[in-house]
């Protein structure tokens, strides 16, 4: 599910208000009119609707904002909610300045195709941002090789909580070629230096269960559904956005 913006389709929407538009006059007048006259007003509605498509495209706009806007307050009062997991979770990567004035969370899935496009991102934010704090939430949605490299990157965090040798082994696995299993996730944990023995026994520990698990029952509760998303203050970014799209939210939340 590596994409950039998850939201009902447009075609779903003209559905719905097609079949709401034309249900709409005989549903609210059933006691009124009678069958003959609820048939002329569907033909008038279906009528001008024809001539005036416009009217559906203005209709299906609206709906459409309305449902954003009503899943971005439903993220804000689940950010809320679950703000010490968020953001202060004894199971998470912490990079950057982790007393940082702003906190980036980043859900990612190692073999996301978008995910890897938006490292450079954070990268950036991490050398150029003193202030800000970045969470890393593993969320292995694309088959058993991202559950086994999270499985590994977990391991890798438990034995480096500072996160300075972490992303070096997030970059080489994250940004490195073919798809990230467990294989591609040890070779990374040798090259950053991680201690291999510790790294094997840790990798099946109830410490990973209980990250993951925690990782996968946020993301759930805040609807995320792809990846990368991100909680930039009380806001849900969802796809990747960009470095620019990102200073502007952390800008925002600064306010």
């Amino acid at each position: 599910m590596n994409y950039a913006f998850a939201s009902r389709s447009r075609p779903a929407l003209l559905a719905s208000l097609l079949a709401a538009t034309m249900l709409l006059a005989p549903a609210a007048s059933a006691q009124s009119f009678s069958d003959d006259q609820k048939q002329a007003i569907e033909g008038i509605i279906k009528d001008y609707l024809l001539k005036h498509p416009e009217v559906l495209q203005d209709a299906m706009n609206a709906l459409e904002k309305k449902q954003q806007d009503a899943d971005a307050q439903k993220a804000r009062t689940t950010i809320k909610d679950n703000n010490a997991t968020l953001f202060n979770s004894a199971h998470q990567v912490v990079l950057g300045n982790p007393q940082g004035d702003t906190t980036v969370v980043e859900f990612f899935d190692y073999n996301c195709g978008y995910c890897k496009r938006a490292l450079p991102d954070m990268l950036t934010l991490l050398k150029t941002d003193s202030n800000i704090k970045f969470v890393l939430k593993e969320f292995p949605v694309l088959g058993e090789g991202s559950v086994e490299a999270a499985h590994v990157a977990v391991a890798a965090r438990m034995q480096d909580p500072t996160g300075k040798k972490y992303i070096e082994f997030h970059q080489k696995l994250l940004g490195g070629r073919g798809p990230a299993d467990k294989a591609h996730a040890l070779a990374a944990a040798k090259d950053a230096g991680f201690d291999m023995a510790r790294i094997e026994k840790d990798m099946n520990s109830d410490e990973v269960k209980t990250t993951i698990d925690e990782d996968m029952k946020l993301a759930d509760a805040l609807g995320v559904s792809g990846t990368p998303s991100y909680v930039v203050g009380s806001e849900l970014v969802v796809g990747a956005v960009g470095l620019d799209s990102l200073k502007e939210k952390i800008a925002a939340a600064r306010k």
